[in-house]
């Protein structure tokens, strides 16, 4: 799997994205935070976590007996550069379904 379709994987679940998400707003944060209030085990996390680490979108650092995570910042700038990377496809096919649309309506207007 290619690194990009991986990440794309790990986003996917809605717990991996909601980690990604609170991390990204509070900064790095011990295990037992990301545990608290996901309802779900913390072996259960602990194996989100895993997919997260090992797709690139977070890492992790021991200190004594806890584990601390933290978004990997070149991780959402790969993101952030395929998403730019990929607009221009985008803009172009909006706009032309807008030009078909306009036609359609056009027509059943006339």
């Amino acid at each position: 799997m290619s690194h990009m379709a991986r990440t794309f994987a790990a986003l996917a679940d809605p717990t991996r994205l909601g980690v990604v998400e609170k991390l990204m707003q509070q900064g790095e944060l011990p295990a037992g935070d990301l545990v608290a209030g996901a309802g779900m085990s913390a072996p259960a996390v602990s194996r989100h976590l895993r997919v997260l680490r090992e797709a690139g979108m977070i890492t992790q650092r021991a200190e004594g007996t806890k584990r601390y995570y933290r978004v990997a910042p070149e991780a959402m700038r790969a993101i952030a550069d395929w998403t730019i990377a990929h607009r221009s496809f985008w803009q172009a096919s909006l706009e032309r379904l807008d030009a078909v649309l306009t036609e359609q309506r056009d027509k059943s207007d006339g």
